[in-house]
């Protein structure tokens, strides 16, 4: 009689908001290990918004909510880039009406509905013993959540804005910073033909990490960033001193998608918002570019300096991971694994000071991570200090500081 192999626990695992290279390579970290420990490994789809969809009957075709996962399926994904689990940006404890699943509207009328009953209820459907969440702020707030109602969560940080608070890394930091570089490095050869100042937007809502670390590199002279409103003739004035100073007269700005001049606010698309009550920022760098403009004659001699305008978006968010997307996130599959192995939960996996550690999940709403402006940017000169690199972490700008 052939021997059945008991499954030690069945764990899930979704991916939420906004997708980043390093996904996949974080899912393939904990599904290997899981399977090979004994656990079984659920994949649900879409992030929170599988966990909402799922009907709970055993003859529904649920295909489109969660899979199986196997070591053929994480294998082929793991050296790619975005999410194959798909991601939404869906917060299950403010369902607008229109949203609310059809087999839930009976139940679920109001304006904005909090679905974590049914969460839990499908989550106990799919027998799942722990659920790994792998996001961003937004996402792991209702890991938090979810941990509060009694549910094992242990998280894992991601977004390329590297604002999850108490964590140094977050997946896709360092392959937006690559690209960024990257993309800057290839735009330069037009600004430098036509003579232009060059502005690029990145993203970074709250937190200036992208612009930061590569105006730090040498992709840009100067940086604008959420935390510091800044003056828009004083930009003019330092980048038409950088042009001067070029050969090739140009100079280069990043501008993080965030950043306020002195006295305004931040540029929205439209009023519409999110499931977490943001709205879709995007202009800002359109802005700073006509401004360029308008006040370049005042610091040139009269003469209008022409700008080349690019908002680079997704082209940091897409393709394959680099070294470092490929290893850390494989890490934190791995020690989250290591905490369920040991039937720890209520953690966020995190880098801290070049050493991996975890902390208590409830870090994620206790506080916000933002550039130590006093410490790390220079507000005369609108770019980071470039000093005391001595004994700092590897990516300078960390959690603690």
């Amino acid at each position: 009689m052939a021997t059945v192999k008991k499954t030690k626990g069945v764990i899930g695992i979704l991916t939420g908001g906004g997708d980043v290279p390093g996904l996949n390579p974080a899912i393939r970290g904990v599904t290997i290990r899981a399977l090979r420990e004994g656990y079984k490994v659920i994949g649900i789809r879409r992030g929170w918004g599988g966990a909402i969809d799922i009907i709970r009957d055993k003859e529904y075709d649920n295909s489109n909510n969660f899979q199986e996962l196997t070591e053929e399926v994480v294998n082929k994904a793991g050296r790619t880039g975005g999410t194959f689990l798909h991601t939404s940006r869906t917060n299950p404890s403010k369902v607008k009406k229109d949203r609310v699943p059809s087999h839930l509207m009976d139940t679920y009328s109001d304006e904005i509905n909090d679905l974590t009953p049914e969460v839990l209820k499908n989550l106990d459907f799919l027998g799942l013993d722990y659920l790994i969440p792998i996001g961003g702020d937004d996402t792991l707030s209702y890991g938090v959540r979810l941990n509060s109602e009694g549910f094992k969560v242990v998280a894992i940080p991601k977004t390329m804005d590297n604002d999850v608070p108490g964590t140094d890394y977050c997946i896709g930091f360092s392959t937006c910073i690559t690209r960024t570089i990257h993309l800057a490095n290839s735009l330069r050869t037009s600004a430098g033909s036509h003579e232009r100042f060059l502005v690029m937007e990145v993203f970074g809502r709250y937190a200036g990490f992208t612009a930061m670390l590569p105006t730090m590199a040498g992709a840009a002279q100067r940086c604008v960033i959420p935390e510091y409103k800044f003056d828009m003739e004083h930009l003019t004035e330092l980048l038409v001193y950088d042009r001067e100073k070029n050969p090739s007269r140009y100079s280069m700005v990043l501008v993080s998608e965030g950043a306020m001049f002195e006295g305004g606010e931040m540029v929205f698309k439209d009023a519409t918002t999110d499931a977490y009550g943001h709205k879709k920022l995007g202009g800002i760098g359109d802005l700073v570019s006509e401004e360029l403009k308008r006040l370049s004659p005042k610091f040139n001699n009269g003469k209008k300096i022409n700008t080349i305008t690019q908002k680079l978006g997704y082209m940091v968010r897409g393709g394959d991971p680099d070294a470092i997307d490929s290893i850390v996130p494989m890490a934190y599959g791995n020690l989250a694994l290591d905490l369920i192995l040991n039937n720890i939960h209520g953690r966020l996996v995190v880098l801290k000071n070049g050493r991996y550690d975890n902390i208590p999940v409830e870090m994620v709403t206790s506080r916000k991570k933002f550039v130590n402006v006093e410490k790390h940017y220079n507000r005369e000169r609108l770019r980071p200090f470039y000093k005391s690199f001595e004994m700092q972490p590897l990516f300078i700008m960390t959690s603690e500081n």
